[in-house]
């Protein structure tokens, strides 16, 4: 097993066999494409800023922003859902229902998101998801892992057939923790990342810096991490992600 997979200055880069990372810069998470059987999905859609960039990346893989059927949100915060509204009114958005109510109401406390134009859409979540929940595309098929912790309603999805797992921000590379957000809780971090260690997981693909190839050391480590906030240790790795005038996202 090899150590982390550092990423190059590619902008997309096919990671697995007919999954593609389009790095995200900046503010912006990045964005998995899955070119399935049946449906092409999107794994988060990044940052509002950041979707003239995501558009050439599609096409640079053959892919249009109206050939996406279903974009699948880990959880609210901005810099994963704010190009959400270039792809609503054709493509199918799903996040779990803890994340969709928040995405639905406008919550700006929460989510962190303000493009600032006027005529921006009402946003859309079509799809409002549960644990266990499945998307099959055929050549892939998702299962759905509600794992609290960075926020109420964030999500892992682990790819069945090749033992995959994005983990949004959830799990990063070398087990560091993201930003505790407002609705988000430690403890059940520790419970989320605790039932991940029982699944066979060969990659971790998260929302942010670097690809795993070591998830087992990782997940270990970030149980450690969370511990070690709930006895207030300092010193600990903590990986915190920073929006718009400085606040924690």
């Amino acid at each position: 097993m090899t150590d982390n997979c550092n990423l190059t200055d590619n902008k997309v880069i096919e990671v697995h066999p007919n999954i593609f990372l389009i790095k995200g810069e900046n503010s912006s998470s990045h964005t998995y494409l899955l070119k399935g059987d049946y449906k092409n999905v999107l794994i988060d859609s990044g940052a509002d800023e950041n979707f003239i960039k995501l558009q050439e990346s599609l096409l640079t893989v053959g892919i249009k922003i109206r050939d996406i059927d279903v974009l699948i949100n880990t959880h609210e915060h901005f810099d994963h859902i704010g190009a959400n509204r270039y792809f609503q009114n054709h493509a199918m958005i799903a996040a779990h229902r803890f994340a969709a109510v928040k995405i639905s109401a406008k919550d700006i406390y929460v989510t962190m998101y303000k493009s600032g134009d006027l005529n921006e859409p009402v946003p859309r979540v079509h799809l409002w998801l549960e644990n266990r929940f499945r998307f099959d595309l055929g050549n892939f098929s998702l299962e759905v892992i509600h794992t609290p912790g960075h926020t109420s309603g964030s999500i892992c999805l682990y790819e069945l057939n090749h033992n995959i797992l994005f983990t949004g921000d959830t799990l990063f590379a070398g087990g560091s923790l993201s930003y505790i957000a407002e609705s988000g809780s430690v403890g059940d971090y520790i419970y989320s990342i605790s039932h991940l260690t029982t699944r066979k997981i060969n990659e971790i693909y998260p929302g942010h810096g670097d690809i795993s190839k070591k998830p087992e050391e990782d997940m270990e480590q970030a149980i450690k991490n969370a511990k070690a906030l709930l006895n207030d240790e300092k010193g600990i790795n903590i990986t915190t992600h920073y929006s718009m005038g400085g606040k924690k996202g």
